[in-house]
């Protein structure tokens, strides 16, 4: 377990936009941060972040927390493990008791983790092999400099070596502790089907995979033999930590880069990416060989709208990349092609010129994917009338996955003059794409609604009703969190009858008035907060927001974020010497509100109660005291209704 001292120095410490801006490329927003939430697909920002209170929530999901319920979610890891990520970042240690002996069992608390444990003891073993080895020195380390790989760069990468031989790896790891279930398991191993364990990657240069919080989740190994029978590359397998459609090779050493430069070069290989950084080119990342993914684009858009694809000129290999180009259109970004010189690859056009150069280089050659499409295979098809009525459908098409209308459009009329056709029947073809697209797309609508029409449930009372009763105490609770410290200033009349003005605070004077009248909150979650107040105010406190942000009840943390986060926000107005009455400035008239709502609804449900009464009595004198308790409690709600400016919340 974490000592709740540390864990409270990790929540101290930590800065939800530094966590967050790991992961999601975020953009000043006034006070706030705003960009595209990482945990569902959007196209118009609306995952704000507050620095000032710590918390983040997207407007679009209804995804919400503080920094560690972001880490827990976007990683997928537990409450400790995300501690222990957070400490790691800001570097703070951790001390932690044990109830189980082992490896393992000291350095994760499940599978997951544990695949983490034996990933991370791999790399560093692998990289322990290159640089303090005889044979690591003389064979891997000699390749990675003759492909001109520096010192920096091999250990910023975290490259290494496994020995050739049947077992190397799994007698170091056995030695050191580690069980054979998890080396099986994180694709490190493999047995045979007479049960003997070997290495995977086994006389192989090593490339390990990063995720996006730098942790190492799988490798890939290069052979250094000249034997055409062995695999020049091989990967580790899809495990608990590692899904290749996921990840992209790089991405952790990118993301920045990515965010700043406001766009992502897309290369083949691992090579590609060390180069290009070598070189000052950071931004930069990798699919590894497989095809790509809508996850991987996805992933690509939390920090740019615009993707760069670095070809080494190869025809056929561009145009089996034309479908993942289509999904990058489809996703809303904008992309960009750029076909090296022949014989050159990034890899190697990186290793022969600067930073600089390589920038210029890309300026001046990169084409619109569009407008390289057509050129492309408008030469191939230019004498054959039904290839091109093929290509022509085929970059209507990809226009028609283009979101705006108007850039569809200016595309639309480019492709015209490229093919020497009439803009009018490309406009026709696309309408009709569309048309066909938005059909699909509607039945699917309707099939949604068809299945949870049936899940509506009949309410016991009015929706009106439900709607004002938790729209009062929620409201309450919103001014107890906004505004509990600030300053109430009361008028009270002391011993000698004359008037005094008291000071206490917004919270107290609510806490007073609620307990006096008796009012108890119907939702529980109002309730459980109410509570928190009380116990801290027997004690002459108050709580600060941090108290229910941090909260361990999942649903009181969601409750007071969800409260506390706002999607808008008023513009400074001062600076044009207009006045502009805000909630702070007009507190008193704020808390008499709801204190007025609050009443109005406990005399009501009085009324309701008594109204029930009325109908049971058979008794006169009952009857009688009844009907003057009614009178009474009706002068009561109007006196109330006036004094909250004539306005009744309950009906």
């Amino acid at each position: 377990m974490i000592k709740k001292e540390t864990i409270d120095t990790i929540l101290q410490t930590a800065r939800i936009e530094e966590v967050i801006s790991d992961f999601v490329s975020l953009k000043r927003r006034g006070a706030n941060l705003l960009g595209l939430c990482p945990f569902h697909n959007e196209k118009t920002p609306s995952f704000t972040v507050s620095p000032s209170k710590g918390i983040y929530k997207c407007f679009g999901c209804g995804a919400a927390g503080n920094s560690v319920n972001f880490v827990m979610d976007h990683e997928h890891l537990t409450y400790p493990e995300a501690l222990k990520y957070l400490a790691k970042k800001y570097q703070i240690e951790i001390e932690e008791t044990y109830d189980k002996p082992g490896i393992e069992e000291q350095h994760a608390q499940n599978e997951k983790e544990s695949l983490f444990v034996v990933s991370s003891y791999a790399a560093k073993w692998f990289s322990d092999q290159l640089w303090n080895t005889d044979e690591g020195r003389s064979i891997a380390l000699g390749y990675f400099r003759e492909r001109g790989f520096t010192d920096d760069s091999i250990k910023k990468f975290e490259l290494g070596f496994n020995p050739d031989g049947w077992d190397v790896f799994v007698q170091a790891a056995f030695k050191d502790g580690y069980k054979e279930e998890y080396l099986i398991k994180s694709g490190l191993c493999i047995k045979n089907d007479k049960g003997k364990l070997f290495d995977r990657f086994a006389g192989r240069v090593i490339f390990p995979v990063h995720n996006l919080s730098g942790r190492v989740i799988a490798f890939g190994g290069r052979t250094l033999k000249t034997d055409k029978k062995v695999a020049k590359y091989i990967n580790s397998p899809e495990t608990d930590i590692y899904h290749k459609s996921n990840v992209l090779y790089g991405m952790y050493f990118a993301k920045k880069a990515i965010s700043r430069e406001d766009n992502c070069y897309l290369v083949e290989g691992y090579t590609d990416v060390i180069s290009l950084h070598q070189a000052g080119i950071e931004n930069v990342v990798a699919s590894s060989g497989t095809s790509l993914t809508t996850e991987q684009i996805k992933q690509i858009k939390r920090y740019t709208q615009h993707i760069t694809i670095l070809y080494d000129g190869d025809a056929a290999g561009i145009k089996a990349s034309f479908r993942g180009i289509d999904m990058i259109l489809e996703q809303g970004l904008s992309v960009k092609v750029l076909l090296f010189p022949n014989g050159d690859d990034p890899d190697s056009f990186a290793r022969r010129h600067s930073a600089e150069e390589i920038k210029a280089f890309v300026k001046a050659n990169a084409k619109d994917f569009i407008r390289f499409k057509t050129s492309l295979l408008f030469e191939e098809t230019k004498e054959d009338p039904i290839k091109k009525a093929e290509l022509v459908k085929d970059i209507v098409q990809s226009i028609s996955l283009i979101a705006d209308g108007i850039t569809r459009s200016v595309y639309i009329r480019e492709c015209a003059v490229l093919l020497n056709m009439d803009e009018q029947a490309l406009l026709n073809e696309l309408n009709r794409i569309r048309r066909n697209a938005l059909k699909k797309n509607t039945n699917d609508v309707q099939t949604i609604e068809n299945q949870t029409a049936d899940l509506i449930v009949p309410l016991e009372q009015p929706r009106e009703e439900i709607l004002s009763d938790i729209y009062v105490e929620r409201e309450v609770i919103r001014v107890l969190i906004n505004y509990s410290h600030s300053p109430k200033k009361l008028e009270v009349e002391g011993e000698d009858g004359e008037k005094q003005i008291i000071e206490t605070t917004v919270g107290a004077y609510l806490l007073h008035c609620l307990e006096e009248d008796g009012i108890i909150f119907q939702d529980k979650v109002c309730n459980q907060i109410l509570e928190i107040y009380k116990e801290h105010l027997e004690k002459d406190q108050l709580p600060n927001e941090s108290v229910f942000i941090h909260h361990t009840d999942e649903n009181i943390r969601k409750f007071v974020i969800d409260l506390l986060a706002n999607p808008y926000q008023l513009s400074d107005w001062s600076r044009h010497r207009i006045s502009v009455n805000t909630e702070q400035n007009d507190l008193d008239r704020l808390v008499n509100g709801v204190l007025y709502s609050m009443k109005i609804r406990r005399i009501m449900q009085l009324i309701a109660e008594n109204q029930q009464k009325l109908k049971e009595v058979k008794d006169d004198a009952m009857l009688e005291e009844l009907l003057k308790e009614q009178k009474q409690l009706q002068i009561i709600k109007s006196q109330l209704s006036l004094m909250n400016g004539g306005r009744i919340v309950l009906k």
